[in-house]
């Protein structure tokens, strides 16, 4: 991989990508496929999962049985490196709610930041999800519609492979039929929930996930992602060609030594290297974008984390991809005197209108799954199978006590064992020990179910970040102050999930390891806790009411993008992560047709 410094660059480039993750990874990869020089800077160190990942590796073999730690939010496997809520040298401000909440910042120092981590789960945005607004009166639309970003995630679902069932529902639409793979069998205890969960009105269809149930279409894949293009799909092919099929062994987030999941390390970077359009830089803390006399982006400004020295970048384009919330303090920080309260903050909205996922979580112990013959079954690692939200005409009805809705992901199975497996059992069996722990461990082993919420939000306007005027971090950055508000629609929502998972493990003939929680302000997440968190740079129809135009362009600053999700205008029920890609390549494509026109 042609990693090169700051004294080393190889410029001059064509566009500058700040963040190697979903939205910059995305961008790096349509960008150099068609022939653009671009130098991409990740804040983080290099990151193989090929050498990294410690695949077929059981708990007991890890410290501490693969225990959380405080560097490792998510177990020793965890493929998240030198991130997680909290980073050395790098704080953060929060201001708590008058409910006493506060909001928690996620962050993966690595090249490919969160996508070597995520669950995969890749839901399309619907149409009433780009124009909530319209529909109910709250909020902000899109200035895009599903259909313009329809035929992106296509090309994404096809580039990244995902697995899923093609039958749409109501607002959870599927692609034409042949972008997604064959979903993973469902497993026991998945059979018992889509039995169960009609009987509450609740559909439950295949689950959406971004890893490969079998090897990629090499042959004719790329001739639809570049047409006309033979040297794209050459490499195109190769690199799909060295993606294994899952072998349902090992969890996706430890990462994945044989690219069967997506991560941009394995997927997007790889293919884009080859060209020999892309050179990196990693341990780059990009801080500011700078500026000529004519307000046009000329670069960055980055920290070299290794050396501490500051160093600058320069490029026609810049596209900034760091995650919402950090794009959001690399603007409000790029002050000038053209720009004196941040950059392309003219509407005063750079920071506002941060969004997550709501979420709330509920679980159960099924008899009826106690001790079942040993099965094979990790599966896919999770979400087998998912219900999409059901209750969209009861909304419209004003029968529902909030407005927006949320999925429901579901978990069971017979999962690898490790230190947590059995804590906890004294709520079924009295306490047990020696022999009669043994039998109580294996007739129980299996037979726990739970489920996650994931909910959507509305933007409000006591959820933003800016900078502290006091607290700097290691590089004499200004760190981010964030205040958080929830609002009642979805602590409303996050009640209602409590409710529902109660219900559903009843239905199942289950029963609950605690009462389902009835006060809303209890039932919900912290903010920050679904690291889902978007907004900060929203899309909208004009410079007044939003910070990006509807190709992800500032309105400011014709030649500065935001790539990652900066500008969602809302966070729906699914999971951002596709929506950001699929925006990402509209974005680039863009770009693409403005530098052939030398409009930029």
């Amino acid at each position: 991989m042609p990693f090169v410094t700051a004294s080393t660059q190889r410029g001059p480039y064509d566009v500058i990508i700040v963040g190697s993750g979903a939205g910059g990874g995305q961008t790096a990869y349509t960008l150099c496929m068609e022939g653009v020089r671009v130098l991409l800077l990740e804040a983080g160190r290099e990151y193989s999962p090929a050498h990294e990942t410690p695949m077929f590796q059981t708990p007991d073999m890890a410290p501490l049985g693969g225990s959380v730690t405080p560097d490792k939010n998510f177990g020793f496997y965890d493929a998240t490196v030198d991130g997680g809520w909290e980073v050395p040298g790098e704080p953060y401000v929060t201001v708590p709610d008058r409910w006493g909440g506060h909001f928690t910042w996620w962050r993966a120092r690595m090249l490919g930041g969160r996508t070597n981590h995520w669950g995969r789960i890749s839901l399309r945005n619907g149409p009433y999800d780009f124009k909530p607004h319209s529909r109910d009166g709250l909020g902000f639309d899109w200035p895009i519609t599903y259909e313009d970003v329809a035929p992106y995630y296509d090309k994404v679902e096809m580039l990244v492979g995902v697995y899923g069932g093609d039958e749409s529902r109501e607002n959870t639409p599927a692609g034409p039929g042949d972008t997604l793979l064959p979903p993973p069998p469902p497993l026991v205890s998945d059979h018992l929930f889509m039995q169960r969960a009609p009987k509450l009105g609740i559909t439950v269809l295949p689950g959406r996930r971004a890893v490969l149930t079998r090897a990629q279409d090499h042959r004719t894949i790329p001739g639809k992602l570049h047409p006309g293009n033979p040297r794209a799909q050459r490499i195109l092919a190769e690199a799909m060609r060295n993606r294994s099929a899952c072998l349902w062994a090992t969890p996706c987030g430890r990462g994945c030594a044989v690219g069967a999941n997506y991560q941009s390390t394995t997927v997007h970077l790889p293919p884009a290297l080859a060209t020999g359009n892309l050179d990196i830089i990693t341990h780059a803390m990009v801080y500011e974008v700078t500026l000529d006399k004519q307000g046009r982006a000329t670069g960055v400004r980055f920290v070299d984390a290794a050396t501490g020295r500051h160093e600058h970048a320069s490029a026609r384009i810049v596209v900034l991809g760091a995650s919402a919330c950090e794009t959001a303090r690399i603007l409000l920080n790029s002050k000038s005197s053209l720009f004196p309260n941040g950059l392309a903050n003219s509407s005063g909205l750079v920071g506002r209108y941060i969004l997550d996922t709501v979420g709330s979580s509920v679980v159960g112990q099924i008899p009826l799954l106690e001790s079942l013959p040993p099965l094979n079954e990790n599966a896919a690692g999770g979400l087998q199978v998912y219900a999409p939200w059901w209750l969209y005409q009861e909304q419209l009805a004003h029968k529902v006590s909030f407005p927006r809705g949320y999925h429901i992901e579901y978990g069971g199975g017979k999962v690898v064992p490790s230190v947590y497996t059995f804590q906890g059992l004294e709520w079924l069996t009295g306490g047990s020990y020696g022999r009669k722990l043994k039998q109580d461990a294996r007739r129980y082993y299996g037979s726990f179910v739970g489920f996650d919420g994931r909910g959507a939000m509305v933007p409000n306007e006591n959820c933003y970040v800016e900078l502290d005027p006091v607290v700097k971090d290691r590089f004499g950055i200004p760190a981010p102050r964030f205040h958080w508000q929830w609002g009642e629609y979805e602590q409303r929502q996050a009640a209602h999930m409590q409710e529902t998972f109660g219900a559903l493990i009843e239905a199942m003939g289950g029963r609950l390891q605690s009462p389902v929680v009835t006060d809303p302000v209890k039932a919900i997440s912290p903010g920050g806790n679904m690291i889902h968190e978007v907004g900060g740079a929203i899309m909208g129809e004009n410079a007044r009411s939003s910070v990006t135009n509807r190709w992800s362009q500032t309105w400011d600053v014709p030649n500065l993008f935001v790539a990652d999700g900066g500008v969602f205008a809302y966070n729906a029920d699914k999971n951002p992560t596709l929506t950001i890609m699929a925006l990402a390549w509209r974005m680039s494509d863009h770009i693409l047709q403005r530098m052939r026109r030398r409009e930029i």
